[in-house]
């Protein structure tokens, strides 16, 4: 997908994109941008403040970002949105046209084929479940395909709530770099594009099982110290009918709250081999707007001859897996960062910050006893003895990931336009 280049026809494809929170507003920022979409048809479903105005300052300015102008332009930057027309509901920024729907929330009922929109990218975090029906009346993801789209590409991660059913034939989850050439454009027509979290973890994780291997890593934990989100609320207020955590209510100005990830089961969906190796990941969200820190832990097991596995052989792992990636999507420095210094840097899924990554080695004992009805009491007898020790190394790896725009905004518009060029 090296150098995907843009569409230089004037009648060339539209893009749709449903919802325009932050990963909507963001991905609009990134197309636009790019240029390889010569019209962009965002359905937001509801009428926004007084007028389509509104919306332009909206998409005009960014607390975390800055202003479109800026991002487009840098020091130069100028006016970008102009041609802002209530009748028609449309403007152009950056001279892309852009066609904004206010009608209808329900995916069904959208009318994308209408709006010549064969590709959709759904942000909206509210249809993530491959196997409801269309006609629901909450709608469904599949709503998009009934309403004119051919492919739907969803910014999040499946969740199948019910949970006898199997995910369906024409639906699979990628993360770029890693797993992308799953898709199939005869058989899938709703593509995940994970999450931010997966994206970062999955690129943390390759390397380590190119070098050794799944056998060799014998369990792995992560821990992601993430930025707050939209979910969240901005003093404390009362939980919802049936909540069960509470946490989620509490204000995310002032406090470091302890959350959930589905990480960890959506790398096994990327990374089959992850499901041979035992794996917990938690989530702690911090009052910062982006930028976002995995602290990997992986424990390995030692070979009894050969390279001792330290900080400097994990780090050239990386500095050497980063060289080899053409689109930059793992990167590696040894320098000293916080993390306002990874926001908005491109397409980096993983930044490892190899100045923290450490390592120890201890002899782990293993009391065969408690392991003769697996090996069997005349195996023990051939060992001879009643104990026996394993070289583990315990290692830590940290990478950074920029939660919205630089990692994961630019990783979904990579996958949008690979899939926008097989259609």
């Amino acid at each position: 997908m090296e150098n995907i280049s843009k569409n230089e026809g004037n009648n060339g494809p539209k893009l749709g994109i449903n919802g325009l929170g932050r990963i909507g507003k963001l991905t609009l920022w990134h197309h636009v941008a790019r240029k390889y979409f010569n019209e962009i048809v965002i359905n937001l479903g509801r009428d926004v403040g007084t007028s389509l105005r509104d919306i332009a300052h909206y998409l005009e300015r960014d607390s975390t970002y800055g202003s479109l102008g800026g991002y487009f332009y840098g020091y130069k930057g100028k006016k970008v949105i102009r041609d802002v027309d209530e009748n028609t509901g449309s403007m152009t920024v950056d001279g892309m046209k852009i066609k904004v729907l206010r009608h209808s929330r329900n995916p069904k009922d959208i009318g994308w084929r209408e709006h010549g929109a064969r590709l959709v990218v759904d942000t909206t975090g509210q249809f993530t479940d491959p196997t409801l029906s269309p006609d629901g009346p909450r709608g469904s993801v599949r709503g998009h395909l009934e309403s004119g789209a051919k492919k739907v590409v969803v910014s999040a991660p499946f969740k199948i709530k019910d949970k006898t059913k199997l995910m369906p034939d024409d639906a699979v989850t990628t993360v770029m770099g890693i797993n992308e050439n799953d898709y199939d454009p005869r058989v899938h027509s709703i593509v995940s594009n994970a999450s931010c979290t997966t994206t970062c973890l999955a690129h943390m994780m390759k390397p380590l099982l190119d070098s050794f291997g799944s056998k060799k890593i014998l369990t792995a934990s992560m821990a992601t110290v993430h930025a707050v989100t939209g979910s969240q609320e901005v003093l404390d207020r009362l939980p919802k009918s049936g909540a069960t955590d509470l946490r989620k209510n509490r204000s995310v100005l002032n406090n470091i709250i302890l959350t959930s990830t589905g990480a960890a089961n959506t790398l096994a969906l990327v990374m089959p081999e992850m499901k041979q190796i035992g794996f917990i990941a938690q989530s702690v969200r911090i009052p910062t707007t982006t930028g976002s820190l995995i602290i990997l832990v992986v424990n390995l097991q030692e070979e009894p001859s050969g390279e001792s596995i330290r900080k400097e052989l994990i780090n050239t792992i990386y500095r050497d897996a980063a060289a080899r990636d053409s689109r930059g999507y793992l990167h590696y420095t040894e320098e000293q960062n916080v993390s306002c210094d990874i926001i908005g840097l491109p397409k980096a899924a993983a930044i490892i910050e190899a100045n923290e990554t450490h390592t120890r080695t201890a002899e782990v004992s293993i009391d065969l006893q408690k392991v003769s009805q697996i090996a069997g009491q005349e195996t023990l007898q051939k060992i001879g003895q009643d104990m026996l020790k394993i070289a583990i190394t315990q290692a830590v790896i940290y990478g950074w990931y920029d939660n919205e725009l630089g990692s994961y905004v630019n990783m979904l518009g990579d996958r949008t336009v690979s899939v926008a060029e097989v259609m």
